[in-house]
């Protein structure tokens, strides 16, 4: 099996619904994001043979992902009063709704997923709320 991996980060805010802790309240991270594609042969043809893929086409893909969520308010959709979340709009918040729960995991499958509708051969994603702790998903096998 052939590889790439690249990473990108961003930062955002987000709480976790029905979750009894620290994170049920407003908080925010510097996420970072690692995603990795696999492949059986490289290309055989034009300026991406011998490759997975051109990487400039790969951390392009990434970093369009993580720029959509950078400086904002990541909300699960439903999870917010519907006066709270007109105000949050009316006073200009960047706001961007998921219909999954916050979780590091949901935003793992999220970035596979959104990579994946791209074309690119993706293996695995791994989103990291702090330096030490990831969630990963990745491709059955």
């Amino acid at each position: 099996m052939y590889g790439l991996k690249t990473e990108s980060s961003f930062d955002a805010s987000h709480f976790l619904t029905d979750y009894h802790g620290k994170c049920e309240n407003l908080h925010g991270h510097r996420w970072r994001v690692v995603a990795y594609l696999e492949v059986a042969e490289l290309q055989t043809e034009g300026t991406c043979k011998d490759m997975v893929v051109d990487f400039g086409d790969f951390k392009g893909a990434l970093r369009s992902l993580t720029e959509r969520l950078d400086h904002h308010f990541i909300i699960e959709e439903g999870s917010l009063a519907p006066d709270t979340l007109a105000c949050l709009e009316r006073e200009g918040f960047a706001l961007f709704t998921v219909p999954f729960r916050t979780t590091a995991e949901n935003l793992a499958k999220w970035f596979f997923d959104a990579l994946a509708e791209m074309g690119l051969p993706v293996a695995q994603v791994d989103v990291y709320e702090t330096p030490n702790n990831c969630a990963f998903y990745r491709k059955e096998a």
